[in-house]
């Protein structure tokens, strides 16, 4: 298979090492993790509000949420060396198993997700005697977003640490 100019691109920015020092360590990528998450929840929370609610208003909320959202999600990106933004002709094969136990892992905890969210629809049909129809939507539109961007996550807190270089000093 032959590179394209677009993958060595990608390649290269996705291995630009000049953020590194926010995901050094397992400690910083979790905490840029649990940012993401935070930021993804209000902006998903926001979108429902004005595209289901009767509100304008939320669409503010997005406006000021995407950029530092953008910012992390490229942060989380540049963490795992663009695990699952590169075509997999660039990964080696040491990546492609870590991008398909990503992918799994991310798998399982959305299952466990939309179980939960059906769990909750049954219990609300049973306990206010009222149809969901209403509320389908934005609890489908909320599962779907984390069904998306759940991979990148998973990803972020499984990578490993970079060796330093007295570690590979004293390796050899």
């Amino acid at each position: 298979m032959t590179t394209t100019r677009y993958d060595r691109r990608m390649y290269q920015v996705m291995n630009d090492r000049r953020a590194a020092r926010f995901h050094a360590t397992a400690g910083r990528r979790r905490a840029v993790v649990a940012a993401h998450v935070a930021l993804t929840a209000v902006g998903v929370g926001a979108w429902i509000a004005t595209v289901f609610g009767p509100w304008f208003w939320p669409a503010a909320v997005i406006a000021v949420v995407l950029l530092p959202w953008v910012l992390l999600t490229g942060l989380l990106n540049g963490s795992t060396r663009g695990l699952l933004e590169l075509r997999g002709r660039m990964l080696d094969e040491r990546q492609l198993i870590e991008r398909d136990r990503v992918r799994a892992l991310s798998h399982r905890a959305t299952l466990w997700l939309l179980i939960a969210a059906a769990i909750g629809a049954v219990a609300y049909g049973t306990l206010t005697d009222e149809p969901l129809r209403a509320e389908v939507a934005p609890v489908l539109s909320g599962v779907l977003a984390v069904h998306w961007i759940m991979p990148l996550w998973v990803a972020g807190l499984r990578v490993q640490d970079d060796l330093r270089d007295d570690d590979v000093d004293a390796e050899a």
